[in-house]
């Protein structure tokens, strides 16, 4: 019984290093800082943005009009939508909507990155502007993304998802989670790059885009990691937004789950990741490896808990524990605004996103296509 101490003892401190520790760390952090990115706003050049979609006919409409709303030279910019196997209206909007200004390229249903590679060798600007369907634009966004490339250090771009205010209270949980991320990706940026970014707002120089496997989860990790390795930073610019609300409770389960499925991908990919090749391998594994560690060790701490011997210390582990869980299950039965409902919503969001994790692994014994399901 003594030796379940160690995994606990280990587990523990690996949990709260994932979760306080290396956020603490993060914002003490004093190191020297990359150079600010030389952003130019009046520096322009041509873009191509691509929109891979299917069956988008709800969005399909809206998404062009906030393309066609960019503050952004008409003359240099090319809008190429490529629809993925799409039985709706999406093609028949885009023709009547886009007409000459939008080049429609119809394709046999292969996935998002299929479509993206599909469409690559028809983009003719210097940099390519990925964004999806459903997210609105600020219409300044893609002048603040083009205004980073002034700078020929950098490589890629991320702008800022900022979330509509939700309705429930695990829509705020994930909204304060996601307040984080930026918060961190922000940190990332100031020292170097950041290592994924936003799917429906990011940027890169054409050049340094190549064709990635078509069943690849996170194109917005796998691509810009290219421009990392090649020696150019990848950077976030919150001054360029994409708007969104949050997903439903379901919906963002099988986000995450997608999500850290598709980071297994991209680790086992390219494993310079862990290697000296990466400039913020630190920062990579406190926060972005050690994400798909921390249901893991959660695990070994209750399995070490239950094996420790009887105790006043081992009973309060226990009640702390089963708590967590209790609080969680009880969440979908606090009405809105239920004074509980500020601990029961936490703590089921939390496990949520730790339980996400653990099922992502099967991204190793699943074809990756069936793992792919639309956000509602």
């Amino acid at each position: 019984m003594a030796v379940a101490w160690v995994p606990l003892i280990v587990a523990g401190l690996l949990a709260f290093y994932i979760i306080a520790g290396y956020p603490l760390l993060l914002a003490l952090n004093c190191r020297r800082s990359a150079p600010p990115v030389a952003k130019d706003r009046a520096w322009r050049t041509t873009v191509s943005v691509v929109l891979a979609v299917h069956n988008g006919a709800a969005f399909i409409r809206a998404k062009l009009d906030t393309l066609f709303a960019l503050v952004y030279p008409k003359e240099l910019l090319q809008i190429i939508v490529v629809s993925d196997g799409s039985t709706d209206e999406t093609e028949a909007i885009v023709r009547e909507r886009g007409g000459e200004a939008v080049l429609l390229l119809s394709i046999p249903r292969g996935g998002k990155v299929a479509a993206l590679n599909h469409a690559l060798p028809h983009a003719t600007g210097e940099i390519v502007f990925f964004t999806d369907v459903r997210q609105p634009l600020d219409s300044h966004a893609l002048a603040h993304l083009v205004a980073n490339f002034a700078d020929p250090t950098i490589g890629a771009v991320s702008g800022e998802l900022r979330l509509l205010r939700g309705d429930t209270g695990r829509q705020a949980d994930m909204e304060l989670y996601w307040r984080y991320e930026l918060w961190a990706r922000k940190r990332h940026s100031a020292i170097d790059s950041i290592y994924t970014t936003t799917g429906c707002i990011y940027a890169m120089r054409r050049s340094l885009i190549r064709p990635i496997p078509p069943d690849t989860l996170t194109d917005d990790a796998m691509l810009p990691l290219e421009a990392f390795f090649s020696h150019f930073r990848v950077v976030l610019d919150p001054e360029a937004i994409a708007f969104d609300y949050p997903a439903s409770a379901n919906a963002e389960f099988r986000r995450r789950f997608r999500t850290l499925a598709g980071m297994w991908q991209v680790f086992t990919r390219m494993p310079q990741l862990f290697s000296s090749a990466n400039r913020m391998r630190f920062h990579f594994l406190s926060h972005k490896f050690s994400r798909l560690l921390l249901p893991w060790a959660l695990l070994v701490f209750v399995g070490a808990t239950l094996a420790l011997p009887h105790s006043s210390f081992r009973a309060l582990l226990l009640l702390a524990e089963g708590a967590l869980a209790v609080l969680a299950l009880l969440d979908p039965a606090m009405p809105a605004g239920f004074p509980l409902k500020r601990l029961t919503s936490p703590a089921r969001t939390f496990i949520a996103m730790n339980a996400a994790s653990l099922a992502a692994v099967t991204v190793f014994f699943v074809p990756a296509a069936r793992l792919w399901k639309p956000t509602k």
